[in-house]
């Protein structure tokens, strides 16, 4: 059987030409380029902190009663810190101080924004491409008639 489909040696299935023909049927190959993209992971952004510590001085005025020509006797548990009348009759006044308070507090200082952009960049590729030809020689007293079909489509795929 041949790509037609019927049995040379009948001829035809249509019954339309009675002599036998024989056909022999060469396929052509060609390569053709395929060139594309894929995308892959090129590297990576790693954003890491680092904290500094510098020394901070500062100045500040607080406040501290004081009296003199007065008898100073240290404060026991248990002082009220109110002015008390004593058994003697003194009056005995608290002495108070301002006492100095220290709180950190971590606040944004700012943001950093990290921004990717993509480029497109153009490389050549080079190649080479292979693509059969089919030459027909006849031997003896054979004639070949050729029948040009057009060119075969080439190019990239």
């Amino acid at each position: 059987m041949t790509a037609g489909g019927h049995d040379p040696a009948v001829g035809p299935t249509t019954g339309q030409d009675p002599t036998p023909r024989e056909e022999a049927v060469v396929d052509l190959h060609q390569e053709r380029l395929d060139v594309g993209t894929r995308t892959r992971e090129a590297g990576g952004v790693r954003l890491r902190t680092e904290v500094t510590s510098y020394p901070l001085e500062q100045r500040l005025a607080r406040e501290v009663e004081d009296v003199s020509g007065t008898e100073r006797v240290p404060v026991t548990d248990g002082d009220s810190g109110e002015v008390e009348v004593l058994p003697d009759g003194s009056v005995s006044v608290p002495v108070l101080e301002e006492v100095l308070v220290v709180t950190k507090e971590v606040v944004v200082r700012e943001r950093v924004v990290v921004r990717k952009s993509t480029v497109v960049d153009e490389h050549v590729v080079r190649t080479e491409l292979r693509r059969e030809h089919v030459a027909v020689e006849a031997e003896g007293d054979v004639e070949v008639e050729e029948r040009d079909r057009g060119p075969s489509s080439g190019g990239t795929a």
